[in-house]
């Protein structure tokens, strides 16, 4: 359906999002902080020596960390919990080998926790120095709650806090995994230290602080890598609780995060007024909770940066509802992200692992079902989907095997669909369906959260931006191509799939997938004022992929209105329940349109 351009929204894509702190909470920074934690630990040891346990996650600049401290607390003493306790990094590696295996992206799943990585002996042997120590002492470092809890004695806890983005960007830089001497070390291989072990470890760590937790710290902002330079904040757990809390009350955004590519396009630094000065922007992960942020605000402005799986990890229930929560655990289940190809190339001809093959092979316990919606597309834009009816299956892969060592470019369009793209298609990609974004479009992909497992058969004949080629995975692809999901079986399942649900007015809701083998159910709604949602139950994602500005609102005045602009996406709690889509007093478009995901089967009143 045509709408009104959006090109008077340039520059209006909010990219530092906020969730508010309660009104008499403020953001401490700097040595204030550091005295507040003293204070509490002070408070609390009650005769004793005060103790202090600053608990940091790995890829926290634990050197710095530790000089503002000492600088804000010259009467303490401060102990490194790793250096004094931490296993050889040689045993590490052997412990984890078989979950990093040799491939360079792909590991299995670590069940492990931190104290994994320790010597038992020596945290005990810690314990007792600590408690018998009749100085103010803090004590730093991934696990220092461990050994605190191990005295027995009060203490005060401060969480240091990172996101996965800006742990990546500082790999990228030369930092290390935890530990590891590896600051050369292919990006991917640091990724997937983190991504299979050391996230996981940490993320069971801290799920144990959360309700304990007097102060968290912002750990992003001590030696970033590519983030805007602010103090470090602190905010009190209280604070951070009741953040958490009234986010899971109300419409909410995640901290985007851009990424150039080989493949990167021009929109988005149009659009969405990105810096010119880079070559492209391949990616923007706009909901990818595992990864993204969240910035809690205080009254004065100040921020605080923090994991939105913290949000997650809290609030499971009232952010994903109660069936959605049932089914997945503790796990944002939905990801939105854009694949920008405007003016750039080809994405990589690839497949995604059958929900079987992803458990047995990495441990991860549902796949990477997914979908592409043209947000934008030129002319000649194209979606390559499904093999074409009568391939050869093996001189197929015989081609595949040949263009991987550089002997001859793969014919894609040889065994593979080429369906002509316009904007506001969609189209749906079930694991298992050979598929690719063509040149010359922006994608609006809606997916199933596991982001990593992407088997790459054919690259184009490109390297990566690093200058090494960009990994195949011909192996792992051949075993899970589903090879009846040719020409015919796509156009019937695949493509075109709209489905008109109600028209009252001139407010449209269509249905437009995904295809039954996957979980999320996508909803389109066409408007001119305002359309009524529901949650049921379950974590709403929604887009505004037409128009320039609309407000989600509160029938019965719940939450203040929040502010939603063209290519957003944002997030309705479960908890929410009814909650109206309108346009905004600023609007100047004619027309909106949403596309809206949740997981089917698990709406109230759903069996």
């Amino acid at each position: 359906m045509p709408t009104a351009s959006p090109s008077e929204t340039v520059g209006r894509y909010d990219k530092q999002p906020t969730v508010p702190l309660p009104a008499d909470a403020r953001v401490l920074t700097g040595a204030d902080g550091w005295a507040a934690a003293a204070e509490v630990a002070t408070a609390r040891a009650a005769g004793r020596a005060p103790l202090l346990a600053v608990d940091a996650y790995p890829g926290a600049d634990l050197p710095l960390i530790k000089d503002a401290i000492a600088a804000a607390l010259p009467d303490w003493t401060v102990v490194d919990v790793e250096d004094a306790a931490a296993l050889p990094i040689e045993v590490i590696n052997d412990r984890i080998a078989d979950n990093l295996t040799d491939d360079r992206v792909f590991g299995v799943l670590s069940h492990a926790n931190v104290t994994a990585f320790y010597d038992t002996e020596r945290l005990d042997k810690l314990a007792v120095e600590a408690d018998g120590d009749d100085r103010p002492l803090v004590l730093v470092g991934w696990g220092a709650d461990l050994v605190a809890r191990r005295t027995g004695a009060p203490y005060a806890l401060v969480l240091a806090d990172m996101a996965r983005w800006e742990i990546q960007l500082r790999q990228r830089d030369g930092a290390t995994n935890w530990r590891a001497q590896n600051p050369a070390e292919d990006r991917l291989r640091k990724y997937k230290r983190g991504f299979f072990v050391e996230w996981r470890a940490a993320d069971r760590h801290k799920r144990t602080m959360f309700d304990r937790v007097d102060f968290v710290l912002d750990a992003n902002a001590i030696g970033a890598a590519h983030a805007d330079p602010r103090p470090a904040g602190m905010v009190t757990g209280d604070a951070f609780r009741a953040a958490v809390a009234g986010a899971a009350q109300r419409p909410f955004r995640v901290v985007p995060f851009f990424d150039p590519g080989v493949w990167g396009g021009q929109w988005m630094k149009e659009k969405l007024d990105l810096d010119p000065s880079q070559p492209n922007y391949a990616w923007c992960f706009d909901c990818v909770p595992e990864e993204n942020s969240l910035l809690l605000e205080d009254a004065d402005g100040a921020v605080v940066e923090i994991p939105s799986l913290d949000l997650v990890f809290t609030q499971p229930k009232a952010l994903l509802g109660e069936r959605t929560y049932a089914r997945f655990g503790a796990e944002f289940p939905i990801r939105f992200d854009f694949l920008d190809t405007m003016g750039g190339g080809n994405l990589s001809l690839q497949v995604h692992p059958l929900t079987d093959y992803i458990q047995q092979t990495f441990g991860m316990h549902y796949t990477q079902d997914e979908s592409y919606y043209l947000l934008d597309a030129g002319d000649d834009a194209v979606v390559y989907l499904g093999v074409k009816d009568g391939v050869d299956r093996d001189a197929m892969l015989e081609d595949l095997r040949a263009a991987e060592t550089g002997e001859r470019p793969f014919e894609a369009e040889k065994y593979v669909n080429a369906f002509p793209a316009k904007k506001h298609d969609h189209f749906l990609i079930p694991a298992g369906t050979i598929h690719s974004s063509g040149a010359n479009s922006m994608v609006l992909e809606i997916s199933a959260t596991p982001f990593i497992f992407t088997f790459k058969l054919w690259d184009w004949g490109r390297v990566g931006l690093d200058g090494i080629p960009r990994p195949v995975h011909l192996d792992h692809g051949e075993r899970n191509l589903v090879w009846e999901r040719d020409t015919a079986w796509t156009e019937s399942n695949l493509v075109d799939q709209g489905e008109l649900i109600a028209r009252i007015g001139d407010t449209v809701e269509e249905r437009t997938g995904l295809h039954e083998l996957e979980f999320i159910e996508v909803r389109r709604h066409w408007f001119s004022d305002e359309v009524l949602h529901d949650t049921e139950g379950t974590v709403n994602v929604l887009n505004l992929v037409e128009g320039d500005e609309v407000e989600v609102a509160s029938p019965t005045g719940a939450f203040a209105p929040y502010t939603v602009h063209y290519a957003e996406t944002f997030i309705v709690p479960a908890a929410v329940g009814p909650y109206l889509i309108r346009r905004s007093a600023r609007s100047r478009s004619d027309r909106f349109g949403t596309v809206k995901a949740s997981v089917r089967g698990t709406r109230t009143g759903e069996a």
